[in-house]
């Protein structure tokens, strides 16, 4: 779904599964800088919004989410996995119930198969599910806006900011009066930076929460049963994850970023060693310089030098190995 935004002066499209919105607007790092002061907005209106309504949808919800939601209170945001029979992880919701709905944001694409497993789920509980993604734009504002919310719009309020349900018709309208507008690749910076995990780009087919931090905050240890528990319940009380997050200061002396699934090597081996991670983004931050967030293996040392292609970097942990 393209944004209208895309018509605002300098905006470049966003590519692949962010196609739709602007990767930017002519200036990264003063995009990034606006945000970082709490001003201006993103436009996210390519997500998927996903409502659940009915009597019974929080208690619903509950059965089949990582997170404890039976008793969310109005206005209170949290965010909660799908996972699959084996624990690797399938959807990331980010949610919030206004009283007699609950609204959630999802990966680029991903609302009809969320849905799709939603609706088989279904039973004799008193829910109705539905792809409002056609009728509501997420816009975000960052962290410190003191920008006004238009009365009657649904918000999703966070540590890292506000992100709002707004009737996609008000777009253009909205922009016109909040901005000035910061591209995808400046909102993606500042959550590389907060190592803030994403699905499909820190995520593959076999990923599982621990690895990314995602304990905690999208699953909850002390809830009922729910698809894939069994393999957080192991990992949790008995092993370590094989993998484990990073967030990696890259040399800022070459040109080019590596790329999401560049291999990571142990620098002491060179760039022919044996492969211990891969990048999954990787972002210039306005501040840091040249950032990324990594998967390594569990028993990387947490103070090992390493490659990323033939960039060097250097390590911080996110995840405990």
């Amino acid at each position: 779904m393209k944004s209208p935004l895309l018509s605002l002066p300098g905006a470049v499209p966003a590519e692949g599964v962010d196609e739709g919105v602007a990767a930017h607007y002519g200036d990264l790092f003063r995009e990034q800088r606006a945000l970082a002061d709490g001003t201006g907005f993103v436009d996210l209106s390519h997500r998927g919004v996903v409502a659940v309504t009915g009597d019974d949808r929080l208690s619903w919800l509950h059965l089949l989410l990582t997170q404890h939601v039976s008793e969310l209170p109005v206005g209170q945001a949290t965010e909660a996995l799908i996972l699959s029979a084996h624990g690797h992880i399938e959807h990331a919701l980010y949610l919030v119930d206004d009283g007699t709905t609950v609204w959630a944001h999802v990966e680029p694409g991903t609302q009809d198969a969320l849905i799709a497993y939603l609706e088989s789920m279904k039973f004799f509980y008193r829910v109705e599910v539905a792809d409002r993604t056609a009728d509501f734009a997420v816009v975000h504002l960052p962290a410190g806006s003191i920008a006004e919310v238009p009365q009657g719009v649904v918000v999703r309020e966070t540590a890292y900011g506000r992100d709002l349900f707004l009737p996609r018709e008000d777009l253009e309208s909205f922009a016109a009066t909040h901005g000035p507008a910061a591209g995808l690749l400046a909102y993606e910076a500042l959550r590389v930076e907060h190592h803030r995990p994403r699905l499909g780009f820190e995520t593959d087919h076999r990923t599982i929460p621990h690895e990314l931090g995602w304990i905690g905050t999208a699953v909850h240890l002390q809830k009922g049963c729910y698809r894939g528990q069994e393999t957080v319940a192991r990992v949790q009380n008995l092993g370590k994850p094989p993998r484990r997050l990073v967030f990696l200061h890259l040399d800022g002396s070459e040109v080019h970023l590596p790329v999401a699934g560049t291999e990571i090597r142990l620098a002491d081996e060179g760039p022919d060693g044996r492969k211990i991670g891969f990048v999954t983004t990787s972002v210039r931050h306005h501040e840091l310089g040249p950032v990324a967030l990594a998967l390594v293996k569990r028993n990387v040392p947490t103070d090992a030098r390493l490659l990323a292609g033939e960039t060097a970097a250097a390590q911080e942990t996110v995840v405990e190995p």
